[in-house]
């Protein structure tokens, strides 16, 4: 099983598989075709179907030039492998081929293509979570120890520079006022919600603020600032409201945050491992359910739960999220998926209650879940999967 470094990637949204995926294709492509005198790009399935309200071309031309590509838009075409798929191609000055690379953009700003698989160093040798957990209680480990035993010290320097990023997109998104770009004219909320919520009365205050944290890091990768990928942009604003919530509220310190980043991230990567994180091959499920699983095991852990009730918790943060589609309106990466971080959010600190209140036995494991989630989102129709033509982007009619 791959690296957790690979769930938390650092870059700019909206979208992990449609911006930094794409992006990272073309940069590759040109270091492989420095003498083309111009590019064409095609874009399949899912890409094509939602790219332009991700940006897909923007970072397309960002990487190759404006003025050196054409860009062609198959949304009706799904290609075997993977729903997100593009074709490069560099042309000659007779506009001939002279090289061309399929690529397959699987979430996560994670890429592939028919012959390598290009992001996977395998650095831990279980691919389950039973298989961890029993480790863990043979050796009176915790979760977080174990990717420290694997990873090696140097996790805690890579996930310090993550969390830095996560708490500057709260900041960033709590101080940023106006409307974020598209044809929604989404008005941010963000700012107003914290303002709003340092009034109330302490019960309802700390829900509101954490509102506000998810609010505030998902509004930042609308408007394509800085963020990481927790696992993936468009779910990016889960994890680290949760995770400043508990700094400024339960005061963990930035050591405490780093352990629960770990354990997060192996979360993370299990549902990567085993089903996908990626919107357009099984919904929602797969990006908001898997960082909800995340946060959920994370502030279990900074609770002080046992290795079992943080599995647990994780459990329910994706089992309560099976089905979820992803069905972004006019494709932008806002509506709805700003406020579905901020209840997945809220969601993570139930979770983290109710498994405490267990001794962390359940009858469903996480990795059943994980298999459950994977067949679900295999039996999706593509209509729900990051298509904009089903669901609450169909009804509210609104086209790019």
């Amino acid at each position: 099983m791959e690296s957790i470094k690979e769930i938390f990637r650092i870059g700019n949204g909206p979208s992990s598989s449609h911006t930094m995926g794409p992006k990272k294709a073309a940069e590759r492509f040109l270091s492989k075709t420095p003498d083309a005198s111009s590019y064409q790009v095609t874009l399949y399935g899912s890409l094509a179907a939602t790219g332009r309200g991700h940006l897909t071309d923007v970072a397309i031309q960002k990487a190759l030039g404006a003025d050196r590509v054409n860009i062609l838009w198959k949304p009706e075409t799904f290609l075997k492998r993977h729903p997100n798929a593009l074709k490069l191609e560099a042309l000659d000055d007779k506009g001939q081929v002279t090289d061309s690379w399929t690529v397959y953009s699987i979430g996560g700003g994670a890429i592939v293509d028919d012959v390598t698989e290009l992001e996977t160093i395998s650095v831990y040798p279980d691919s389950t979570m039973d298989a961890i957990l029993n480790w863990c209680y043979e050796n009176g480990k915790s979760i977080w120890e174990y990717v420290e035993v694997n990873e090696g010290p140097e996790i805690w320097t890579y996930l310090g520079n993550a969390w830095h990023v996560m708490e500057a997109a709260v900041k960033r998104g709590l101080d940023t006022e106006g409307t974020l770009p598209g044809v929604l004219k989404y008005p941010r909320k963000a700012a107003g919600y914290y303002a709003k919520a340092r009034n109330f009365k302490p019960a309802i205050k700390k829900r509101s603020l954490l509102y506000a944290y998810a609010l505030a890091v998902s509004e930042e990768n609308a408007a394509g600032g800085e963020i990481v990928t927790a696992p993936t942009c468009g779910a990016s604003g889960v994890l680290p409201a949760v995770l400043y919530y508990m700094k400024k509220y339960h005061k963990s310190s930035e050591q405490k945050i780093l352990h629960a980043l770990a354990t997060a991230g192996l979360i993370g990567t299990l549902v990567k491992t085993n089903a996908s994180i990626s919107g357009a091959e099984v919904g929602c499920q797969g990006e908001v359910g898997t960082a909800c699983a995340m946060a959920s095991a994370a502030v279990t852990q900074l609770s002080g739960g046992s290795i079992f009730q943080i599995e647990y918790a994780a459990e329910m943060g994706l089992e309560h999220h099976l089905g979820l589609t992803c069905d972004p309106i006019a494709g932008l990466v806002q509506v709805p998926c700003i406020e579905r971080n901020a209840f997945a959010a809220a969601r993570a600190l139930n979770h983290k209650n109710y498994a405490l209140l267990s001794d962390g036995r359940h009858l469903i494991s996480f990795d059943k879940v994980v298999q459950t989630m994977k067949q679900t989102g295999h039996d999706l129709p593509h209509l729900y999967k990051e298509t904009s033509e089903g669901g609450l982007a169909h009804f509210h009619g609104l086209k790019l």
